[in-house]
């Protein structure tokens, strides 16, 4: 069984499984789910803890060991198995996959792996811990989720803020939900427990958000060009080459072209958001909702772009390739109405709007 870590709390209200194999790219959200568990197992009087780290000397033969043997101690043992590399090879999926078939009795096993792609979901091993017990994920809180993941956790400690001082607070911790966390938490200790107003919030909340270049095609897919020049400008201040920038824009701005292509000959966009390589829901969803905004001839005149910021990076043409990523960027992002928008940074703000004027 497969669920997330905000349905962790109503399973463990449930019942306590023998297995639980936490894994996911949010670090704060796969801890605190251990904790969780760690807590139930304790209140159920599994008192004795071992841990397993499968590092590179370990010896998988000490997992059914672990499992076999019994406490002077205590009759109950929380036992956790640690995969910092995610990858346990053939010996070690083979050990998993033969534990999974015997679970030891009066154990609660934890496991701990990293972020796992599609494929490292579809191994063998991974399955057999998903089928034996409960495979917990700790999903990244998307941008567009961050303001109530914040206003919950506001809420159990008993604060509360409107909706523009949450749209404030995510735009200075996107992408950091450890700082959102601590964020919060100091909230909780500046002011007392009630609504917290806009400007408590400006002068106590630091801006930490960090961004990640690999998603900056889905952001420019959102038609949030504020939320862009942002993003451009933290990738530029973070110390972000500005020819992987490039090459994360040329790449969407061409997967854009090839599934206009593919739809206009009769493909399913589904086909072509495969042949796309478009992978993730969130990804998806924004390509589809957006898809019909955009054209062939965009779409050429955009890498004809893209090719004058190549040689500007270069140093073969004059410019700022910064300010020109920016313009190329805004080419497919337009203002969505609906969407509260914090203001950007000046310069990118004064580039965005010299480039196009009509989006603002």
């Amino acid at each position: 069984m497969k669920i997330t870590t905000e349905q962790l709390h109503q399973q463990l209200s449930r019942e306590l499984r023998p297995l639980y194999t936490v894994f996911g790219s949010e670090a704060l959200l796969a801890l605190e789910a251990s904790d969780r568990i760690r807590a139930k197992a304790r209140a159920g009087g599994y008192s004795e803890r071992e841990i397993l780290t499968a590092d590179s000397g370990f010896k998988w033969s000490q997992l059914a060991l672990a499992g076999s043997s019994q406490s002077l101690f205590a009759s109950k043992k929380l036992l956790e198995l640690r995969i910092p590399t995610g990858k346990p090879g053939k010996e070690g999926g083979e050990a998993l996959q033969d534990y999974c078939k015997s679970l030891p009795p009066d154990t609660v096993t934890l496991v701990y792996v990293p972020d796992l792609d599609w494929r490292g979901q579809k191994a063998a091993w991974f399955e057999a811990l998903e089928r034996a017990g409960v495979a917990v994920e700790a999903k990244p809180v998307t941008r567009k989720a961050l303001p109530q993941w914040i206003a919950a956790r506001l809420a159990a400690q008993e604060q509360e803020a409107d909706a523009a001082t949450l749209d404030f607070i995510a735009d200075r911790v996107e992408g950091n939900l450890l700082a959102a966390y601590q964020e919060v938490q100091k909230l909780a200790l500046l002011f007392p427990q009630g609504t917290i107003r806009f400007d408590q919030v400006r002068e106590a909340v630091l801006d930490v958000a960090r961004y990640d270049v690999f998603n900056l095609g889905e952001i420019m897919l959102e038609g949030d060009p504020l939320r862009v020049a942002r993003v451009l400008d933290g990738l530029q201040g973070e110390g972000t080459a500005a020819p992987l920038v490039l090459w994360s824009l040329s790449e969407e701005i061409r997967a854009i072209g090839k599934i206009i292509t593919g739809v206009n000959t009769g493909k399913p966009v589904s086909m072509m958001l495969r042949e796309a390589r478009i992978w993730g829901p969130a990804h998806q969803n924004a390509m589809q909702n957006n898809l019909r905004r955009f054209t062939l001839a965009q779409v050429t005149e955009a890498l004809r772009h893209a090719a004058l910021i190549d040689r500007m990076v270069k140093g073969l043409v004059r410019g700022d390739p910064w300010d020109e990523l920016l313009q190329l960027a805004l080419r497919f992002a337009r203002n969505n109405p609906g969407t509260v928008k914090a203001q950007p940074p000046r310069r990118v703000a004064a580039a965005a709007f010299a480039a196009h004027p009509a989006l603002f």
